[in-house]
């Protein structure tokens, strides 16, 4: 677990260097994936469900990437953006390739079904937080 963890903060941080992050950012942007996928890791073991699991990280991902943002005077994309990396549904859709060139489509179906599922979620999850921050401006106008 604590393995995964330390892999989920390098990958973040390597795809924020990609992505041409500050300096001064990077280890935020590393801290936002590793918590991120930590909170995944103990929302999975108690729901034992892939997709809640999704939801809840990338809400909490992005609440913190909504605060980094605010406390750090940057865009939000800066910290959102690497921090979604660790649960980017990637072994699902290599899953889903592979299952379909041995022409079993069944389990094509169901990693392609839930790779679209923890995607979807994502997105949501994001948006939803999102929302929240527009109707909160929209009460101080």
């Amino acid at each position: 677990m604590i393995l995964q963890i330390i892999s989920a903060f390098f990958a973040t941080f390597f795809f924020a260097v990609l992505f041409n992050v500050s300096k001064k950012e990077l280890i935020y942007c590393g801290l936002v994936g590793a918590i991120g996928w930590l909170i995944y890791l103990f929302i999975f073991k108690l729901s034992n469900s892939i997709i809640f699991s999704n939801f809840i990280s990338a809400l909490s991902i992005s609440i913190m990437s909504r605060i980094l943002a605010k406390l750090r005077k940057m865009p939000i994309s800066i910290f959102l953006i690497p921090g979604i990396i660790p649960l980017v549904p990637g072994t699902g859709m290599y899953k889903t390739m592979y299952a379909m060139l041995n022409q079993n489509f069944e389990e094509a179906a169901f990693y392609g079904a839930q790779s679209l599922q923890i995607a979807g979620v994502i997105a949501i999850a994001i948006i939803f937080i999102a929302s929240f921050d527009t109707l909160s401006h929209k009460r101080t106008e």
